[in-house]
Parts: structure tokens; C-alpha cells; sequence
């Protein structure tokens, strides 16, 4: 992602690259019923967003809404980088996406990505039904960096009085942000797409002027919580060959001792960052599934 061992490239640069790079892979883009850009609340002023409706009206009644938050670990990523991921998830899933554009570091270092993911969802809850969704079926989700900020929003809105999201749906996420490394984390930690240089650069400027122990802090490391009960529903789906595929699946694995219902999916065969390469036969499969877990799962919570 940025480059072999020891590279420190600038963040517009890598930004650049990335967004260019994902064009790529949305060349041919799956059709929604409409698209539109507007603003959000954020924490500290207004966020672009992007709403998705799906063309199928689905079932009686409003349509559920997850609230998307990109990967690209805090820096990196934006609206078009997944607009891709959003289209197939509206569609196939049968329920309205509101892509949130919050503010990304070093410019904006932790946590100001965690608060406006918490606006951003509280302002989806308020709004649901003016986007004509479902107020009682507003969900939170997000790949990476962005699994990351919905583990933690289920977490501070389960422990905050609420709003408390009907899923949460994590996508390959970090949940640990501490030098912690698993074993997934060691063996593919180069030639995997994400590599531990990627996390280290990313981690620089996440935590740009903090201090160490912030990384602690259960609002960047969610897995360091001692009570993960009464969270709201959790999918979580893992990539064989991702070095953050055990900490996903050690984090679903604490859902579950917590009596948080989860379901869990490993996609054997792919690494991380696939529901960007959906060009990849494997990898638009995974967003398949993963896009009917998310339906079914929704239905139940009505």
C-alpha cells in the first residue's frame, strides 16, 4: 500500500495513488436504484457523505440503513474508493448505505475519526426517516480502519444511552492497535497487500502528537474492552491471507464468550482489502455472501 520496507511516503501522495488505483477496480459499477452526495453531521462540522438506495423496493415496509465507514487505516480512503463495496452491498443486501467521508490523519489524529463516525451515526438514526429508511434497523459497518470505528461506535453507543446500531458488521478490522502482533499478523506481514510497514506508517500518523498509551485507549482498541455484552448483533468476516485475520476472529470469538450474537465468515482464499477487488471472482463471491448474511440478518431485527 505504501510502498517496501522503510518507505515514508506523504499521505496525499499515497491518497492519490490509492483512489486512482480503485478506479480500477470499479470500472464497471454495480447498478443501485440512486446515488446521491450530501452532508452529515460531523463532530466538529459538517462530513460528505454519499446515499445509496437499492432498485429493489425489497420488503413491506422502510428499508434498513448501514452507516459505511472506509478502510485505508485512519489516512487513506474515501467516498470512491468504496464506492464499489457500497453499490454491491445496497443492492445485494437490499438496504440503503450512507458512505461517510470523516475526517482522516495526520491532518485530524485520533480521535477525531471515532467522533465523527458517532456523529455520523447519531445524525443517520435522527435522519432515517427522512432518507426513508428504518429508524429501528440502522446499522454500522465498515472494512479495516473502518471495522475498526464501528466495533468501537457499538461499543460507546451500547455503554452511552444509545442510539445502539441493529448490526454491526466488520469487515476485516482492526481491533487492536497496540504493537501486538498475532500470529496471522507475523506470517503475512509482507507480499499480503497489507504489510507491517502499511501498519506502521499508518499507525505514525493515526497517533501523530499522542502519546503510546493512547493506543490503549478502548476507543482505538476495542478488543482491550473487559465487557463486550449487550452489543448490538455483529457480523464478522476475515481474509485467510490478511494479517489482521486473527485479531477479527479473536474479536468475534470475545463477541460470542459475551453472549453478543455473532457470525463469523473466513474467506479462505483472500487477502486483505478484497471487497475492493471485486474484479477478482473470489473476491466478488465474498461480498456476495457477505452481503446476504448482512439481509438476513437485518430481517431479524425487525
Amino acid at each position: 500500500m505504501v510502498g517496501p520496507p522503510g518507505a515514508d511516503p506523504e499521505p496525499a501522495e499515497v491518497r492519490a495513488r490509492v483512489h486512482r488505483e480503485a478506479l480500477v477496480f470499479s470500472l464497471v459499477k454495480t447498478e443501485v436504484g440512486s446515488v446521491r452526495e450530501l452532508e452529515v453531521d460531523g463532530a466538529a462540522g459538517p462530513l460528505r457523505a454519499r446515499h445509496y438506495r437499492p432498485a429493489r423496493a425489497g420488503a413491506a415496509g422502510k428499508q434498513p440503513l448501514l452507516v459505511f465507514l472506509h478502510g485505508g487505516g485512519f489516512v487513506i480512503g474515501d467516498l470512491d474508493t468504496h464506492d464499489e463495496p457500497c453499490r454491491m452491498l445496497c443492492q445485494h443486501a437490499e438496504m440503503q448505505v450512507l458512505s461517510i467521508a470523516y475526517r482522516l490523519a495526520p491532518e485530524h489524529p485520533f480521535p477525531a475519526a471515532v467522533e465523527d463516525a458517532l456523529a455520523a451515526f447519531r445524525w443517520a438514526v435522527d435522519h432515517a426517516g427522512e432518507l426513508g429508511a428504518d429508524p429501528d434497523r440502522v446499522a454500522v459497518g465498515g472494512d479495516s480502519a473502518g471495522g475498526n470505528l464501528a466495533a468501537v461506535i457499538a461499543q460507546l453507543a451500547a455503554h452511552d444511552g444509545g442510539p445502539v446500531p441493529g448490526l454491526q458488521l466488520l469487515i476485516y478490522p482492526a481491533t487492536d492497535l497496540t504493537e501486538t502482533r498475532t500470529v496471522s499478523g507475523r506470517l503475512f506481514a509482507d507480499g499480503f497487500f497489507l504489510t507491517e510497514n502499511d501498519r506502521q506508517w499508518a499507525s505514525r500518523h493515526y497517533f501523530a502528537g499522542r502519546s503510546d498509551t493512547d493506543k490503549s485507549d478502548l476507543r482505538a482498541s476495542p478488543a482491550l474492552a473487559e465487557d463486550l455484552s449487550g452489543l448490538a448483533p455483529a457480523i464478522v468476516v476475515t481474509g485467510g491471507f490478511d494479517p489482521l485475520r486473527d485479531e477479527g476472529e479473536a474479536y468475534a470469538h470475545a463477541l460470542r464468550e459475551a453472549r453478543t450474537p455473532v457470525v463469523s465468515y473466513r474467506a479462505p482464499e483472500l487477502i486483505h482489502g478484497f471487497i475492493n477487488m471485486t474484479t477478482v471472482p473470489a473476491a466478488r463471491d465474498a461480498v456476495l455472501r457477505l452481503a446476504g448474511m448482512v439481509r438476513a440478518s437485518l430481517e431479524l431485527v425487525r
